[in-house]
């Protein structure tokens, strides 16, 4: 092969079997004629054009990716950061993200003139936090940040900023202020990214999940379960969102679903009349928690808007046919989790997706993350609540996911499909897939990180999720459901696999010993054999 082509280097990829049950396997040739077996992947998607870079970086050359250097780096500026927050503060955990969003806002007004890193110099008549808080009103203005109650709750937040004596008092170990050494350290390692990098990811989402982590623990004890990014994408692409939807989430945390669903939008259309459209008018959140409404607004305007339909409300407490109003199609949610109880069998995730199916509008789609404990409906309320859904709703699937997809908050999640408005059909097939194993594994120090097979197998996922393909039973099953049904893989699964000889051996071996055994033991009679044939 490498005689035919000038190229030094190939990848030669073998194929057998069919589209159900296959066998793809890349081997790797070097210029000296050396060859090396690649792990088998399920599609060609790490080899188009998109891909190859990475993945001959990393699989082949065992080098660190672009991607892999910028997350490492991430990781080191907010361990860095979050220890500053503490040393030269004692900035309680809810607060540091909200110091980080505050000088975001302020440093947006160096561009208008309106503020000035080295103008912080710790005055003692009017304070760099002062100077800091008068540029976050400014920034919000400027934003149009309405209405006026709305603005106020916001700048009720931000007082942490103004009214702190540690950190607007010249610090003698650093010859400023904090605050002044927070805003240069931000506006070098974090302001930048999020100005000048135009993606999906929630920089501010990444940054808090960070300073939860080196506080000691997750955020569980603020009641936070931040969304990996990986999945905030998925949501996008599951659900194949629309420039033409209109994005509901109703626990909407830091905004990363909201996020991701503009950029995915803003991507599929060139006409500005659209864009401006659903910045302004299609995007819609509710965040409970003061300070994470705060950090999801800040976030909003950060990346081009988004804010103005953030609402800093109890979802449960919203009438679902009031939201219907909004003209939400598509429903994006985390829920809280683990808040339920027989006293209190509204908080159950699987009555926060019965309110949010109820608050879309007809032949929408909802799509939540959700402990499996949820899909399977132990308790008589919870039971009653998947009944009621498949008489409003369609269960599409439900997705089992990586254990590690939250590390260290101790959850099995599952992604959860529905269709709104209209009622489940007995005779419909739902999709129950197995997606444990997605390319994401943990790793010391850094937690839960993609792999280079990631790509593959999210690809493989979408292609069996859409009908383009079929997929062994092990990883998807299709049937009919019912209410009272575990609606989770593990319920439906049966093994359809064509035993090899190995496996028939193997059978026969263990039939065997076992037989054995219990005629040793005097169990004889189990085959019908007497005693003295023993």
């Amino acid at each position: 092969m490498a005689k035919n082509t000038s190229y030094k280097k190939i990848i030669a990829i073998g194929v057998s079997g069919n589209e159900k049950r296959h066998k793809i396997s890349p081997l790797f040739i070097d210029e000296r004629g050396g060859y090396k077996e690649l792990e088998d992947v399920e599609t060609f998607t790490l080899f188009n054009e998109k891909n190859i870079g990475e993945y001959y970086t990393k699989n082949i050359l065992k080098e660190q990716t672009d991607e892999e250097k910028t997350t490492a780096e991430i990781l080191k500026d907010a361990k860095e950061l979050h220890e500053d927050l503490r040393n030269y503060g004692s900035i309680q955990d809810k607060d540091k993200p909200l110091i980080v969003s505050g000088i975001l806002l302020a440093l947006r007004e160096i561009e208008h003139k309106n503020f000035d890193i080295e103008n912080l110099n710790g005055d003692d008549v009017k304070t760099d936090g002062q100077k800091i808080y008068e540029a976050i009103q400014a920034n919000l203005d400027r934003a149009q940040v309405k209405p006026q109650v709305k603005k106020d709750k916001l700048l009720s937040q931000f007082l942490v900023i103004r009214d702190t004596k540690a950190i607007n008092e010249t610090n003698s170990i650093l010859g400023k202020t904090p605050l002044k050494h927070y805003t240069q350290f931000i506006y070098d390692h974090i302001y930048k990214n999020i100005k000048y990098i135009h993606s999906a990811e929630d920089y501010l989402g990444r940054f808090y999940g960070e300073f939860m982590s080196y506080s000691g623990g997750d955020g569980q004890t603020l009641g936070i379960v931040l969304t990996p990014r990986h999945i905030v994408e998925l949501f996008c692409e599951l659900i194949d969102i629309k420039p033409t939807d209109s994005v509901f989430d109703p626990c909407c945390g830091t905004a990363g679903f909201l996020i991701a669903a503009m950029h995915h939008m803003l991507q599929k259309t060139d006409k500005e009349a659209e864009k401006h459209n659903i910045r302004k008018n299609q995007l819609h959140g509710i965040e409970l928690q003061p300070y994470m409404f705060t950090i999801a607004t800040t976030n909003m305007i950060l990346r081009g808007d988004g804010k103005s339909n953030l609402e800093q409300e109890d979802f449960l407490k919203q009438n679902p046919a009031q939201l219907q109003l909004k003209g939400c199609n598509i429903g994006m949610m985390n829920p809280p989790y683990s808040h339920g109880s027989k006293a209190n069998p509204n908080l159950y995730e699987i009555s926060f997706t019965e309110h949010l199916l109820d608050s879309l509008t007809e032949d929408g789609k909802a799509i939540g993350i959700v402990p499996q404990s949820s899909m399977t409906g132990k308790t008589k309320e919870e039971q009653a609540i998947k009944e009621n859904i498949l008489k409003k709703h369609t269960l599409e699937g439900v997705i089992t996911l990586n254990k590690n997809t939250f590390y260290g908050v101790g959850t099995n999640p599952c992604i959860a499909v529905f269709s709104t408005g209209i009622p489940h059909d007995k005779n419909k097939t739902v999709k129950f897939i197995n997606f444990e194993n997605d390319g994401f594994e943990v790793q010391k120090h850094i937690v839960l990180v993609e792999t280079i097979s990631a790509k593959d197998k999210k690809q493989h996922l979408l292609d069996v999720w859409f009908g383009r393909i079929q997929a062994e039973s092990k990883f998807c099953v299709e049937t009919t459901v019912e209410a009272d049904d575990e609606w989770l893989h593990s319920f439906y699964y049966f093994n359809d696999e064509i035993p090899t000889e190995a496996d028939f051996e193997k059978v026969i071996a263990d039939y065997l010993t076992f037989e054995v055994n219990m005629i040793t033991h005097g169990r004889g009679y189990l085959f019908g054999l007497e005693n003295g044939d023993e």
